[in-house]
């Protein structure tokens, strides 16, 4: 897992985001949050999900809508207490034009 969360960090600096991880997972496993905030305390947290064909995809944990920080950090929180091997990132995205799929693949 730490070498695709390199790999991601990355990316989405090729790409000009800036990004932090927000919670060190276990560096051989655990699943992977993603939150995108727009720093106006608007955020979406992605997470992990494998397809039918066994392939990696994303889902918004935290909905189809935005929520406010403090909705996606409890979301985040709520996560670890499953999860102890939990990684989440943290991408800045103030004009929302983030899309995830053109970064991971």
């Amino acid at each position: 897992t730490k070498i695709w969360i390199q790999a991601f960090l990355k990316s989405l600096s090729i790409q000009g985001y800036s990004a932090t991880i927000i919670n060190h997972g276990d560096d051989d496993s655990g699943s992977v949050l993603i939150k995108i905030n727009n720093l106006k305390d608007c955020c979406n947290v992605f997470t992990q999900i494998r397809g039918d064909d066994g392939g990696l995809q994303w889902l918004s944990g935290t909905g189809g809508e935005l929520v406010t920080e403090d909705i996606a950090d409890q979301y985040i929180k709520r996560q670890k207490t499953y999860d102890g091997d939990l990684w989440a990132i943290e991408v800045e995205d103030p004009n929302l034009l983030f899309i995830l799929e053109n970064i991971v693949k």
